[in-house]
């Protein structure tokens, strides 16, 4: 078994390319491990992002399906985006579900995080973290249906019927993770 606290540390070698754009910063690098080979590594630095499950009257929402260019077609998706420099992951929550949904912030009733750490996107490609919330919006506001095209029961059976429609993992994973968390209460 080997303590990973005293494993030594890849060292970065050089950094061969760097490319900027308001989306993204890639590198190209070559880092030594610890056997003093070298490799090649390349990998993205992206904001962190948001992903929240909004539930209203034990119904959950999602606004219409969005055109995802990485897999070619119309998809639902629960309401999510980016956290701005110098914004926190609950800070970015009330833009979103206003850009999104057409909701307010004073139509949020409570707001919970699923994780406060962030889960890695994909920690070999990306520094990326994804943050869950769950938005229980008050029970007497009133929804435009422009904004909230889909709806889903919040019981077992709902639950099912929306995995079957979702192929955002990351929107898969909040659903799961908050469905799971519901089971266990």
């Amino acid at each position: 078994m080997t303590d990973s606290t005293s494993e030594q540390e890849w060292k970065l070698c050089d950094r061969f390319l760097e490319i900027h754009s308001r989306w993204f910063t890639l590198f190209g690098e070559h880092l030594e491990d610890t056997q003093g080979q070298q490799l090649e590594y390349w990998r993205i630095e992206k904001a962190d992002s948001v992903i929240i499950l909004p539930i209203h009257n034990h119904q959950i929402l999602l606004p219409p399906p969005s055109y995802r260019p990485g897999v070619n077609q119309m998809t639902l998706d629960f309401p999510g985006g980016r956290v701005l420099e110098g914004q926190t992951p609950q800070e970015a929550v009330p833009k979103i579900l206003k850009r999104e949904l057409c909701i307010e912030i004073t139509d949020i009733a409570e707001l919970t995080p699923l994780n406060s750490q962030g889960w890695a996107v994909n920690s070999s490609f990306s520094n990326q973290k994804l943050y869950g919330f769950v938005a229980y919006l008050r029970d007497d506001i009133k929804l435009l249906p422009e904004f909230v095209t889909n709806t889903y029961p919040t019981t077992s059976e709902g639950i099912q019927d929306l995995l079957k429609e979702l192929l955002c993992l990351q929107c898969r994973v909040i659903l799961l993770e908050w469905w799971n968390s519901a089971l266990r209460s």
